[in-house]
């Protein structure tokens, strides 16, 4: 999906239209949720200003592997080391193709317009520290899997959460 210009448009600072979805979880599904800074970025009546999510990011390069984005980006934003201990990152081979929200457009290079999306599932123990990247997120919850996807402002977020029990081993 990527274009001729897709190199030169990274050289030049724009985000890659490439990101991991990931959705941390417990083994009895409970789901981590972060506050988004500077809210939904949605201005006048009627604007949500809190955004829940699930770690997200994008490729920091075209060749970077999706799985090497969701453990940057979980360490990055969370702290936690998707190859700690009692962890486990699963590729869910699911991808999701979405508009770019109007207010991140400025982002990505110009003609850009939709995200290809990969999701992930990591499960860690129960208890497991979250040390937030303030730059990113203001806050954190654990929720029940149900409850976390009714919280995600985003509609492929809360679908990801959705599957969560398909991906979990019991």
């Amino acid at each position: 999906m990527m274009s001729e210009t897709s190199a030169p448009a990274v050289a030049a600072g724009w985000k890659i239209p490439q990101s991991v979805l990931v959705v941390i979880h417990t083994a009895d599904l409970q789901v981590l949720l972060l506050r988004r800074t500077g809210g939904t970025g949605e201005t006048g009546e009627g604007a949500r200003t809190e955004f829940w999510q699930s770690v997200t990011g994008s490729k920091d390069a075209v060749d970077e592997a999706f799985a090497h984005t969701a453990h940057r980006e979980v360490l990055e934003e969370t702290g936690i080391d998707s190859n700690a201990q009692g962890c486990r990152l699963t590729d869910w081979n699911l991808e999701n193709v979405y508009s770019i929200y109007p207010q991140w457009l400025h982002r990505y290079e110009p003609g850009v317009r939709e995200n290809v999306e990969r999701v992930f599932g990591l499960e860690v123990p129960s208890g497991t520290p979250v040390l937030l990247n303030p730059r990113e997120h203001t806050a954190y919850e654990w929720w029940d899997w149900r409850e976390a996807a009714d919280r995600c402002y985003s509609s492929s977020n809360s679908e990801a959460i959705l599957w969560l029990p398909r991906f979990v081993r019991r």
